[in-house]
């Protein structure tokens, strides 16, 4: 038996990176899941891939940043599969680079557009679907980011502190209603966007490796092995936390 035998979930932001992990490491475990992302043909391969195991899976196009396409995609997860248990809020994205001051207000709108008001968007549609469940578990992705401070990238810094406060307000407000809320903090993770940048960029592994304490990237199975347990009845009585992964980054 799965530790997510029965339940449905729903991956805001997994066509690629720790999102298909997830998805993938969920179906796995029992889960049917739905991909939500814009990108098409990768997040149909990833259903493919589910299939091809034996689990259930399905694709719905989706901007995570236009209301109306999250709250369709919460709809056709329900429609799909009769409910939602859980929700991985995992759309992110940095786009500032620089000092604050010559951070254009596009850039940090779009900072706060992708790490945060898509994560509300989600929140806000998902959290009526999962009373009708009865239950249920959201798991948003924050960053180290989120719970200090990190120069040149102001945008994206803001937006990532902004969803733990959402993720804690949240869970306050749903505690009685059988509904947790929680963020994972990540540090850096080897996912294949991040490699790719640390390889065309001299010095980035060393920068790592100097940076955290235990020497190197997280693996997306590290990460994702606590969205997993975030999601199961194990994590019962866990809500409102920002849990870290990050190799001890944020024990400075």
């Amino acid at each position: 038996m799965g530790q997510l035998d029965g339940k449905v979930a729903l991956v805001m932001g997994g066509t690629s990176g720790l999102g298909a992990t997830a998805a993938r490491a969920m179906a796995a475990q029992g889960a049917a899941v739905v991909i939500a992302g814009r990108r098409l043909a990768q997040g149909k391969a990833v259903v493919a891939q589910i299939k091809s195991l034996g689990g259930k899976a399905h694709f719905v196009r989706t901007d995570l940043t236009i209301e109306g396409e999250v709250k369709r995609a919460v709809a056709e997860t329900v429609r799909h599969f009769d409910r939602l248990d859980i929700a991985f809020n995992n759309a992110g994205a940095n786009y500032s680079a620089g000092p604050l001051e010559t951070i254009s207000a596009e850039t940090f709108a779009l900072d706060i557009a992708t790490n945060l008001t898509s994560a509300f968007f989600s929140m806000k549609h998902e959290i009526p679907a999962m009373r009708q469940t009865g239950r249920g578990s959201i798991i948003n992705t924050a960053s180290s980011a989120g719970v200090m401070g990190v120069e040149r990238i102001a945008g994206y810094v803001a937006a990532k502190h902004g969803l733990i406060g959402l993720t804690r307000t949240a869970a306050l407000e749903l505690a009685t209603q059988n509904i947790r809320v929680n963020a994972i903090v990540l540090g850096p993770m080897a996912s294949e966007s991040w490699q790719s940048r640390a390889d065309a960029t001299p010095g980035a592994m060393a920068l790592v490796k100097n940076g955290v304490p235990m020497g190197r990237p997280a693996s997306m199975d590290e990460a994702c092995s606590l969205v997993v347990y975030l999601a199961s009845d194990a994590a019962s009585f866990i809500t409102g936390a920002a849990l870290a992964v990050d190799g001890g980054v944020t024990a400075r």
